[in-house]
């Protein structure tokens, strides 16, 4: 009986393949074959709309190709009149042609990031609108930098690109209708000039609005007395009423190395928006002075005499406080130059300086961490600022724009001091790093000065060395610090920092620059390369990112044509992004407009994505 269930259930299974089992059954006969035909159909439909998606893409690239051409047609034709068109150029090995896929964990990342912004502007409108600055455990503003809303100039750019436009407005807003620098104050022309004018310059470039240059240029202008000195080196303090100028007595009447060479970005910036050669020539006569005595090793002291313009020898040479900023500004005006010869004299001074560099590095014992020391006199001291941290992401960007065998190895010792400095962190209970770390043999890094006001440079390095490598590694370290930030960090009316990093506690103070840098660099590091891209952005030192453009000593003579006529005067207004182009900017934008529909079909724009269409 077994064996013929058996048998029988398997003849049952078997039936529904034989035709003579259709046959006899007319009705599943017809079922059958329509069953067929529908699923015939349906694969014949699915594979046409698969060919036609592939070809409606390709088509839409080929008109993006041949916009894009006919752009560089239209820059080269102008070229060769003598007039200049800043145009998106296909490049090989440039930072847009990578591919790069959003996952859902960095968009969760990002969003964090934003929310934790939301909550730092929150308190600080809340608690001390106006102010310089926020005190958040005193619920409390406080003026650190002369009372000109230094959080809010800083935070503009930061609240544009993450696209919390509500908020965005309202800080127009105050700019607009309460800003005044008619202030009887001393200012820092350093962080004033870091803060403020890159500040609204930046805002400038992004949402393209003539009050944020308005405003730029008038606090440049109550800066420029600075300059009046016998060498042309700047004093770093000045009142903004009165424009007397002078060195705090600390430095002895000295002028430091990094607040006088770290507005070069700003001012040149500001000029070439204006057309007003006199902020560029201001700054850029520093870096000549400063070139006519360079040393051989491109290390400079971080004091400098104001009258001479000669480094005073015995004074220390570092990348940490005081002398950080006027090496990454060397690299980053070349860049800012378009690489041209006008700004050739910057680079290499950069590359002497980066030889000088290697002569300071150092590795630790037992677990071998590069840091780079300072130098007194001829004495090497084994120290290491978290400031000093923003050494490998300059390094990883010069790296990226280097054709040359040195490519390799700044990239790395950039990967090499990153380790570093993310360690800085990693090593502390708090995992918050420490303002800077004593290296004794065989004890690797010790916390010296044990204070944390969430200061930006290993995340910025951690952004760029991501943005240049590719590898996700730096993305994990990034949000390894902010979560310390989230726990350390925050309280109910914003962000503070630690007294101690060892013991926690914390102090009643956000800076400025946390919401400056320190959180845009996050959301960047969690962002697709197309936001802010590096070959048509620069940061100035304070993460305020500036539109490259073409160089104002790009055209001779400039207000002057050859023929001793007088040329008109180049203006800006709301609707010119970049002064002198206004008219042939109009031209490019109509072409680049029409390509924008096409980007958001090919899925290159996440959110506030800036791209090459983005001017």
């Amino acid at each position: 009986m077994v064996r013929h269930r058996s048998s029988y259930s398997s003849f049952s299974r078997w039936r529904f393949l034989h035709p003579s089992y259709y046959l006899k059954r007319p009705r599943r006969l017809a079922l059958l074959c329509i069953l067929f035909v529908s699923a015939t159909f349906l694969v014949w439909d699915r594979q046409t709309l698969a060919r036609e998606h592939e070809a409606e893409i390709a088509k839409l690239i080929e008109e993006k190709e041949q916009l894009q051409n006919r752009l560089q047609e239209l820059a080269q034709s102008l070229e060769t009149k003598g007039r200049h068109i800043d145009h998106p150029m296909k490049q090989e090995g440039t930072e847009q042609q990578k591919t790069f896929y959003d996952n859902a964990v960095n968009v969760e990342r990002r969003n964090k990031v934003k929310a934790a912004m939301v909550h730092a502007w929150s308190s600080y409108e809340k608690y001390a609108w106006g102010f310089d600055e926020l005190q958040p455990q005193s619920r409390s503003g406080v003026n650190n930098f002369g009372g000109l809303g230094a959080s809010i100039i800083d935070s503009l750019d930061t609240l544009y690109i993450m696209g919390l436009d509500e908020q965005f407005q309202k800080a127009k807003g105050w700019v607009t209708n309460s800003l005044d620098f008619n202030k009887d104050v001393v200012a820092s022309v350093f962080e004033t000039t870091i803060r403020v004018v890159g500040g609204l310059l930046s805002a400038y470039d992004l949402a393209g609005d003539s009050i944020f240059l308005e405003r730029a240029k008038q606090i440049a202008d109550r800066l420029l007395p600075a300059w009046n000195t016998p060498s042309g080196i700047p004093y770093n303090a000045i009142n903004l009423v009165h424009g007397n100028a002078h060195n705090p007595g600390w430095t002895g009447g000295a002028s430091i190395l990094a607040d006088s060479g770290t507005e070069q970005v700003e001012f040149i910036a500001l000029s070439q928006r204006t057309g007003d050669p006199k902020y560029q020539e201001k700054v850029e006569n520093v870096i000549k002075r400063l070139q006519s005595t360079f040393p051989d090793d491109g290390l400079l002291p971080i004091y400098i005499n104001p009258n001479s313009g000669h480094a005073e020898t015995y004074s220390k040479v570092t990348f940490g406080a005081m002398g950080d900023s006027f090496y990454e500004y060397l690299l980053k005006v070349w860049i800012q130059g378009n690489k041209t010869d006008g700004v050739k004299h910057y680079r290499e001074m950069w590359e002497r300086s980066m030889q000088g560099l290697t002569k300071l590095i150092k590795k630790s014992s037992p677990s071998s961490y590069t840091y780079i020391r300072e130098r007194s006199g001829s004495a090497l001291i084994d120290k290491m600022d978290e400031l000093a941290c923003f050494a490998p992401g300059m390094l990883a960007l010069g790296a990226s724009t280097d054709d040359t065998d040195k490519a390799a190895e700044y990239l790395s010792l950039a990967e090499e001091l990153t380790w570093t400095c993310y360690n800085f962190y990693n090593s502390t209970r708090t995992k918050l790093a420490g303002e800077n770390y004593i290296f004794n043999e065989g004890e690797d890094m010790v916390v010296g000065t044990s204070w944390n006001i969430m200061r930006p440079e290993t995340i910025e390095s951690l952004m760029y060395l991501w943005r240049i490598t590719g590898n996700e590694t730096y993305r994990d370290w990034g949000w390894d610090i902010f979560q310390a930030f989230e726990k350390q960090a925050r309280i109910d009316s914003g962000y503070v920092g630690l007294r101690d990093v060892n013991s926690g506690e914390k102090d009643d103070m956000m800076q400025s620059f946390f919401l400056a840098e320190t959180l845009k660099y996050l959301y960047l590091l969690f962002s697709p390369p197309s936001v802010i891209p590096l070959d048509q952005w620069v940061f100035n030192t304070e993460a305020h990112p500036i539109k490259i453009v073409p160089r104002l000593d790009s055209v001779p003579n400039l207000g002057v044509q050859q023929d001793g006529q007088q040329t008109e005067q180049v203006k800006s207004d709301q609707g010119s992004r970049h002064g002198r182009f206004e008219t042939i900017g109009r031209i490019k934008n109509n072409i680049l407009e029409r390509t924008k529909h096409r980007e958001r079909l090919l899925g290159r724009k996440e959110g506030r994505i800036l791209t090459s269409t983005d001017i």
